[in-house]
């Protein structure tokens, strides 16, 4: 598959999104950077207040420990909420006809819970590869490595 003029790219993670647009032709990519977000999400430990809790059976005499809270993936994922809201403003002011987007697979998959119906069909691919902390050139290689061999 190749990567058309004008194709928005949407590179991000659970802490950082970056929204690139290609330049170049369906042979030579030349994405350049249209915005860049970052959020301070420190870990989890540094979120949570407490211990995890645990609980009593009301019947015998049987304790449990209750799963603990991940604060730091709950700020992932609206983080993605906020990625997905921010495509389906730009594809409604109509900023882009073809869309790539490329995130590990947890957040690719929490994107895809907020795609809005002009968003899901702009998009041309979905690649579940974590490029976020890349530079542009190596970007645009593994991007065309990967979109080469579907």
């Amino acid at each position: 598959m190749n990567l058309p003029n004008n194709t928005l790219v949407l590179v991000a993670d659970g802490r950082k999104m970056l929204f690139l647009r290609n330049h170049g032709n369906t042979i030579k990519m030349n994405l350049r950077i249209e915005a860049h977000y970052e959020q301070d999400n420190p870990a989890n430990r540094d979120q949570a207040s407490a211990a995890q809790g645990r609980s009593v059976a009301s019947v015998g005499n049987r304790r449990s420990a209750m799963e603990e809270t991940d604060f730091h993936q709950i700020e992932e994922d609206h983080f993605a909420a906020d990625a997905a809201d921010l495509l389906r403003a730009r594809a409604l002011d109509g900023d882009f006809e073809t869309l790539v987007v490329v995130a590990p697979p947890r957040t690719l998959g929490e994107l895809r819970k907020h795609y809005h119906k002009e968003v899901a069909k702009r998009i041309v691919d979905e690649i579940d590869k974590d490029l976020t902390g890349h530079p542009i050139n190596e970007i645009e290689a593994a991007l065309t490595a990967m979109l080469l061999n579907k």
